[in-house]
């Protein structure tokens, strides 16, 4: 887990490399333990590092082969790099190290683009082909690993997060008026290719970018999650549904314990971190370091899972750590977790995995995480309302159910320069939901959650926020082996108990009842969702700075309403509404966007 940057001029000079090296080191937080920077002509690459595996200068970056003719930057981690190794071996390449970042290099010369088909792991890489002098873009499967790109008529940017971009200058910044629809409507999700920003576009998860000297560029998606049922597995019980589900969850959590340092657990208290606990338990790991979070209640709701992270902790003997956020953290971690935003991220969440990784990444470098088992598994309130609707009506019932606001409602509540002059959120889910691969209408939602929704919200979320300390987390949940299985599990067995009823059957006497049985629990920081005080405060002070007022987005009206009752109205999920116009400000102002 690293940060990347890179530059490929297209008008005949060289690469700025004292842009690139502003870019580089505004990820120094991705990549504490080394840097790099390499340039040939009109292309160069920068690396800071964070050492997981291979801890030795030997691992460093930008990796120059020169047997090869290869240099690659590379974000991530190879969970079977030792397996590629060997094959690669026996196909006759001689290795310099013991990392998997030179298993891509040496993949690539043998298999072309087509290396991207047999990684196992989470990964966004850059490859230069010397003699060519063409570049080589490509992300995971499921977006674990981000890639900005700020693409001209001149040159190609790119780096691991939107601020490194903006650090080398020229970017542009006027705001997309598409996405700006997207955030308010879509959960504040603006999916890939699109960002807040015109001048800056996001690489699709699944996608091969090769990119030629003149700026033209082809790319390939090479996978897509399929959520139908197969014929192979018509006759599946529900034990065999639950034996399988398990049997690849349990690869999936033993791939990620990979490392040359040890790997720890955040341990929420809720069922799918507690599992990840447990197999890991089964697996015979011993002197686990698991880590759960508090915060001070507000306005009647609880601020901690203690409860629940004690009961798994004490059950399986883990080392665990539970880290109550004094109040006076809060505020200051406020300001710090947006300026940790590559994107305008709405959820309350982020302070809480910014906070927490910080304290974590005083104890472990890797840690693993139960992110994304609601999306491919059916944990969320909105999915229940779908069984039974026909495809055809899956659409409206969808954003019905999703949607913070439906696009009637925003005229009210963005300015008319603002304003798109049709639906584009409905239209891009209307889209999705139109593609082959689900055959019903919570198959489609929940493969929409799982490769736009989970890639734009609490994957970059987890990932902002935790390598804002230098703090590498592995998701095995979305192991694109057991999405693959677990998308076609019937909807009717994920959705019963409450939803995600396979997963919690499947985990009886894994993990203790008490933690199958109890309500669902969130990452709760009450003091955002309810604003008062200096949480109030500092939204107001978002929507009134002169940056605000000069670029007009909201109407004061609106925006004067809401601060007059800031805890009263909400989005269709809950969220509070005023907080979600506050934060785009905020990261707006923190960016210097003006």
């Amino acid at each position: 887990m690293c940060g990347l940057a890179g530059e490929l001029r297209f008008d005949g000079p060289s690469a700025d490399v004292g842009d690139l090296s502003r870019m580089t080191h505004c990820m120094v937080h991705r990549g504490p333990d080394g840097d790099g920077l390499w340039s040939h002509g009109p292309v160069a690459l920068g690396h800071r590092r964070l050492s997981i595996i291979d801890l030795s200068p030997a691992g460093s970056q930008p990796m120059v082969d020169t047997q090869l003719g290869l240099t690659l930057a590379f974000n991530g981690c190879i969970y079977n790099y030792r397996q590629l190794k060997e094959e690669l071996e026996a196909r006759g390449h001689r290795f310099f190290s013991t990392s998997d970042t030179e298993v891509i290099a040496k993949g690539y010369a043998e298999w072309g683009t087509h290396v991207v088909d047999h990684l196992l792991g989470m990964f966004a890489f850059a490859i230069v082909e010397h003699a060519s002098g063409r570049l080589v873009l490509a992300r995971d499967r499921l977006g674990i690993k981000p890639l900005y790109l700020d693409h001209t008529r001149e040159r190609l940017r790119f780096a691991s997060t939107l601020p490194a971009l903006l650090e080398g200058g020229g970017t542009d910044t006027s705001i997309d008026r598409e996405a700006l629809s997207y955030y308010m409507t879509f959960h504040s999700v603006v999916p890939a290719p699109l960002t807040i920003l015109n001048g800056v576009k996001k690489l699709p998860p699944a996608t091969v970018r090769v990119v030629e000297t003149d700026g033209s560029f082809t790319d390939t998606v090479y996978w897509q999650a399929d959520f139908s049922r197969r014929s192979d597995r018509a006759g599946w019980s529900d034990d065999d549904w639950q034996d399988a589900l398990i049997a690849s969850l349990r690869t999936a959590v033993e791939r990620r314990m990979v490392a040359d340092v040890p790997v720890g657990v955040l341990l929420s208290g809720g069922i799918d971190s507690s599992l990840v606990v447990a197999l890991l338990a089964e697996l015979g790991q011993t002197d686990l370091a698991t880590f759960s979070i508090g915060f001070d209640s507000a306005g009647g709701e609880s601020g901690d899972e203690f409860e629940y992270s004690t009961l798994v902790a004490n059950e399986f003997g883990t080392d665990h750590h539970r880290i109550a956020i004094d109040s006076s953290r809060l505020l200051p971690g406020i300001d710090a977790a947006v300026a940790a935003m590559s994107e305008p991220m709405v959820s309350h969440d982020c302070v809480a995995f910014y906070l927490l990784s910080e304290d974590v990444s005083q104890h472990v470098k890797v840690v693993q995480s139960g992110q994304g088992a609601d999306e491919v598994l059916g944990g969320y309130d909105w999915y229940p309302p779908l069984a039974g609707i026909p495809r055809g009506d899956a659409v409206e019932e969808y954003s019905k159910v999703f949607f913070d606001r439906r696009w009637p409602a925003l005229p009210s509540l963005l300015n008319a320069e603002w304003m798109l002059d049709h639906d584009a959120p409905t239209g891009f889910v209307t889209r999705q939901f139109a593609r082959p691969g689900a055959d019903t209408a919570v198959d489609a939602a929940l493969r929409n959650d799982t490769t736009i929704n989970l890639v734009d919200d609490p994957v970059k979320r987890v990932d902002n926020m935790t390598m804002a300390w230098g703090l590498e987390a592995r998701v095995p949940f979305l192991d694109h082996e057991f999405v693959e299985l677990v998308g076609s599990i019937p909807p009717d067995l994920k959705l019963s108990d409450g939803g995600k009823g396979i997963l919690k059957r499947a985990s009886r006497g894994i993990v203790p009842d008490a933690v199958i049985d109890r309500t669902k629990g969130y990452f709760p920081v009450p003091a955002i969702r309810q604003l008062e005080g200096p949480y109030l405060q500092r939204v107001r002070d978002a929507l009134t700075d002169p940056a605000a007022m000069s670029r007009d987005i909201f109407n004061r009206a609106e925006i004067d309403r809401l601060l007059a009752n800031p805890n009263e109205t909400r989005t269709t999920l809950g969220s509070n509404a005023l907080w979600q116009l506050g934060l785009l400000e905020m990261w707006l102002q923190t960016q210097n966007i003006r």
